[in-house]
């Protein structure tokens, strides 16, 4: 059940924002091994932004964090994902600067919560 949140420099065209929402979902699912059917994806498209790398201003940007639960995932899976989910950024967004960072947030499973209740209490809790 992870979250992922994408911040953008603009607008997408419908189709792109959907097809980019879908492509990360089943990027976290198969290069994460998550449920896609639990993976939530926010999209955020601020007003009035200035986005600079270097000072100098970008008409294309990005910025993706995904949050997971600490521990279920490898050194390995993290890599791919990284290289994965740049590929699809870069896809939906042609001329993307190479200083797009894109973080797998670890959270401990005490504090990280579905329904209201911790991973951690989901994991012991009978079946």
């Amino acid at each position: 059940m992870p979250f992922a949140r994408v911040t953008l420099s603009h607008s997408l065209l419908p189709g792109t924002e959907a097809n980019l929402g879908e492509a990360l979902t089943t990027l976290i699912a198969e290069a994460l091994a998550k449920r896609h059917d639990l993976t939530s994806v926010l999209i955020e498209v601020p007003g009035g932004l200035r986005w600079t790398v270097g000072n100098s201003k970008q008409l294309t940007a990005a910025h993706l964090e995904v949050w997971v639960t600490a521990g279920t995932n490898s050194c390995e899976q993290k890599r791919d994902f990284l290289s994965k989910a740049m590929a699809v950024l870069r896809s939906a967004l042609p001329g993307l600067h190479p200083a797009t960072y894109i973080v797998v947030n670890e959270v401990p499973a005490s504090d990280w919560g579905y329904d209201g209740v911790s991973q951690a209490d989901r994991a012991t809790a009978p079946a």
